[in-house]
């Protein structure tokens, strides 16, 4: 086998990171304008990816004025036990919090990637999925946008209030729920005169 076919074999093996973006506001905002969505993009290992606002001192950033001028990093590593590239998250905002499945660290803490991990930051919920590959010196990058919220879809919301099913009809058992309001904030309350 020569160089050239190594090399190919090699890229079809780049560990990828699916990075898959949700903003409540993301239909109305022009927040991922700067992002080059949905085309893979290749990055070497030993350079940090940095997410934030500022263009200049960032991998991609986010055209939305609430977020960090730099607000997170990720760091590829490997370790003697594993053949995998692996990832490690640090936040880099000194003013917001970030959380990593429920985790949260503060300013330039770091941890361990998984390889499925929902983030949190502002009202920012980014889900990245690491997909395996073998190469070592680099890896790629697909980002996309999510139309549902990821912790919806994927039941990690904050626990609540159990759900009311809503039939339209008032009765004994439902009377008290008009009085206290909605319960959740996309209800509606019905209005009679």
């Amino acid at each position: 086998m020569n160089v050239s076919q190594t090399m190919e074999t090699e890229e079809d093996l780049l560990t990828l990171l699916h990075i898959k973006f949700y903003h409540p506001q993301q239909n109305c905002k022009g927040f991922y304008n700067l992002l080059p969505l949905g085309t893979r993009s290749r990055h070497s290992a030993d350079d940090p990816l940095r997410l934030g606002r500022d263009a200049q001192a960032c991998t991609y950033s986010l055209a939305d004025p609430r977020v960090s001028r730099k607000q997170l990093a990720l760091n590829a590593y490997r370790t003697p036990q594993s053949p995998d590239t692996l990832f490690s998250i640090q936040n880099l905002s000194q003013k917001g919090r970030l959380s990593v499945n429920g985790s949260s660290l503060g300013y330039l803490e770091r941890m361990d990637l998984p390889d499925k991990a929902l983030i949190r930051f502002g009202e920012y919920e980014v889900l990245i999925i690491r997909e395996s590959g073998e190469a070592k010196a680099s890896f790629e990058v697909n980002l996309e946008v999510l139309t549902v919220s990821p912790s919806r879809e994927t039941c990690s919301c904050v626990p609540g209030r159990a759900p009311v099913m809503d039939t339209g009809l008032m009765n004994q058992n439902t009377a008290g729920l008009r009085e206290l309001g909605p319960m959740e904030t996309d209800e509606t309350l019905i209005c009679y005169s």
